[in-house]
């Protein structure tokens, strides 16, 4: 006989200032992953707007707005944009690898370099090597560091250019952190090349959808997850396929190129 299911308990976060939206204050509900059953939790949970951080599964709860909005790709009917085709091309030498998820000092050198660059204001601008590995490596789920290193001619492990901390649910892979080297004079568009590449690796998969986190109507700093298409947002009536507007996508050029 089966154990009982035991219904996850949620908490509600106390408000704070909203680092999206000025003047706004945002509150969240999570719940805690462990145990066996907690890569099924947080399958289910990915499949109602939660993202995961280490332990815990979490959304937006915020008392008067509703801005920030779920969004995945539809791996399968993926098909690139022109930009996105040449951006391909142009980095498709990288070599990809799942790691486990074991944070390193070069991943931390990157990273350090990517906020200082990208996020210098941003919430993670003070994170330690203590906080990276904490990120990193507390996971109870299907995680992996997904590593993006330049080709080398003798085989040997080349420059370190780019990092995805990734989950793979049930339905298709959760990008829960990316980061690059944003001033490679070679490589542009990495940002865009790494999602693109994470898409084109779960339809290999057969795994329907690849989800980006949360998306804000008319935020520069989330626009560029409406380049990748189609793409799906969670609403009232659930998985609904959408059109972002037009300043959205022009935004996105100037955002993650």
């Amino acid at each position: 006989m089966s154990a009982p299911f035991r219904f996850p308990r949620f908490f509600v976060t106390s408000p704070a200032p909203c680092p999206y939206l000025a003047g706004k204050t945002e509150r969240k509900v999570f719940t805690e992953l462990s145990g066996n059953a907690a890569g099924e939790l947080n399958d289910a949970l990915g499949r109602i707007g939660f993202r995961r951080s280490q332990s815990v599964a979490y959304r937006p709860s915020c008392a008067d707005c509703s801005a920030c909005v779920s969004v995945r790709v539809c791996a399968g009917e993926f098909t690139p944009s022109q930009s996105q085709k040449r951006t391909i091309r142009r980095n498709r030498d990288l070599v990809a690898t799942a790691c486990k998820p074991w944070a390193t000092e070069e991943q931390y050198t990157l990273l350090r370099s990517y906020l200082a660059s990208r996020h210098p204001q941003g919430g993670m601008a003070d994170m330690d090597e203590q906080d990276f590995a904490d990120m990193v490596e507390q996971t109870p789920v299907d995680s992996y560091m997904i590593e993006y290193r330049e080709p080398t001619t003798d085989g040997s492990r080349g420059r370190l250019v780019g990092c995805c901390l990734t989950d793979r649910q049930g339905d298709g892979l959760s990008m829960i952190y990316s980061f690059f080297d944003a001033a490679h004079p070679l490589r542009e568009g990495l940002g865009t090349y790494i999602i693109a590449d994470h898409v084109l690796r779960a339809a290999k998969a057969s795994l329907p959808y690849v989800y980006l986190g949360y998306w804000i109507e008319g935020s520069a700093r989330m626009a560029y997850k409406a380049r990748f298409r189609p793409i799906e947002k969670l609403g009232p009536d659930g998985w609904t396929r959408f059109e972002p507007l037009a300043s959205d996508r022009i935004a996105a050029i100037f955002e993650l190129a």
